[in-house]
């Protein structure tokens, strides 16, 4: 039988399949490989009785995720706030390039719209060529153009605590009902409310998950693969790559640089080649021998 893995928990994965859910556990071999299942996976898997089954194969991955330690994601829902923490175009920049690199759609959401105007985000992510919302969970703004989106695909939101990412799912999903924190004055984000990893159906074909609060994406990639691929996951960069006057150019300050001349002409939005510039900074002693992430 084939299914997908919606939940791990102490060594036992829970398997949806035609309806049902099948509590198994994983084949030794997948121990000695140094393999494990996780979250999102398509596994084939046989049964013991009619509840409890054996993993007997993972089928290939689209990607993996570190953290959240989650597979086969289609879309990232990279949510921002008006305030508590207020959007920071970085973490978007460095989120959605991550998404980009490993075959993952990325969407861009800000929340919490009942407290101010999100224009001039709007503007810099819908100008780029990102599919952008802006929603109130609170209010219930917006809301169901996002569950549009989310339609037939697996789904991962991301960002800082205190963004409203459960609180968007429990807008978009009342039967959910995900626990959510108070947003700590003291440190301006919010308390880890989501104890583990978890893959839920919600219907229309889509699935979602929901996860511990993070602010970063953590890939298996070598980091001077993603390096050499940096631009190439800035989708607005794309017309102008390989119009440059130097083909060694790094797109960050050079004379002759095509995307340095659409940011000087307003094509491409500063704040992205700066987030860009400010990644290949980062990223620029990565060598082949020291590459890979510990």
């Amino acid at each position: 039988m084939k299914g997908i893995l919606i939940k791990a928990i102490s060594g036992f994965y829970y398997v949806s399949c035609d309806g049902n859910v099948y509590e198994c556990k994983a084949r030794g071999n997948f121990r000695k490989a140094g393999v494990s299942p996780v979250v999102g996976d398509i596994v084939n898997f046989s049964l013991v009785d009619n509840k409890h089954g054996i993993i007997e194969e993972i089928c290939d991955r689209k990607n993996l995720l570190n953290r959240p330690l989650v597979a086969n994601i289609d879309k990232l829902f990279i949510v921002s706030a008006y305030t508590t923490p207020a959007p920071d175009t970085l973490m978007i920049d460095r989120l959605s390039a991550l998404a980009v690199y490993n075959n993952i759609e990325p969407i861009i959401v800000f929340n919490k719209s009942d407290m101010g105007s999100f224009e001039d985000f709007y503007n810099i992510y819908s100008k780029s060529g990102f599919k952008t919302f802006v929603v109130s969970a609170k209010d219930n703004i917006g809301i169901t153009a996002l569950k549009d989106e989310m339609k037939n695909c697996v789904c991962a939101f991301s960002g800082n605590s205190g963004v409203g990412k459960s609180s968007i799912l429990n807008a978009l999903f009342p039967d959910l009902q995900l626990k959510t924190g108070e947003v700590s004055d003291k440190l301006g984000r919010g308390r880890h409310t989501t104890r583990h990893t978890e893959l839920f159906f919600v219907g229309d074909g889509a699935y979602v998950v929901d996860t511990p609060g993070f602010s970063t994406v953590d890939t298996n990639e070598d980091l001077y693969e993603f390096k050499l691929a940096l631009a190439d996951c800035f989708l607005d960069f794309s017309e102008y790559i390989g119009t440059c006057k130097f083909t060694s150019c790094s797109h960050t300050t050079e004379k002759g640089c095509a995307i340095v001349e659409a940011v000087r002409s307003g094509e491409i939005q500063k704040s992205r080649h700066d987030s860009y510039v400010s990644l290949f900074n980062e990223l620029k002693d990565v060598t082949a021998w020291n590459s890979k992430q510990k």
